[in-house]
């Protein structure tokens, strides 16, 4: 069996990310996944920046649960653009072009 590479190469969570999806190591894919089946799960979608959740929508509602994976966020893109989500709120919103931070935040 050939040892999985890129996206689908195990990795290391921090602490919160770990506790939230039960695991040490996952891969990016099934972190992902998981986050999405949560947030589809509990319908925290929405169409509006911190609008009420509706269960379908660009913009993702930070709950109780998902907020201290969301805080752990700070990161520059390679175009410069900086996703700081450490003052994020329960109840803001995120956009779902920000979960790939998200993840990357909350990995080793």
């Amino acid at each position: 069996m050939s040892e999985a590479k890129g996206l689908k190469k195990p990795v290391k969570l921090k602490s919160e990310l770990a506790s939230f999806l039960g695991a040490e190591e996952l891969p990016r894919t099934e972190i992902t996944q998981k986050l999405w089946d949560y947030i589809k799960a509990n319908k925290l979608q929405t169409k509006t920046v911190n609008g009420k959740p509706e269960n379908a929508g660009k913009f993702i509602v930070a709950d109780a649960k998902l907020l201290p994976i969301f805080k752990k966020t700070k990161s520059k893109s390679k175009s410069g653009k900086l996703t700081d989500l450490t003052n994020l709120k329960e109840g803001q919103t995120i956009d779902m072009m920000q979960m790939a931070s998200v993840v990357s935040a909350n990995i080793e």
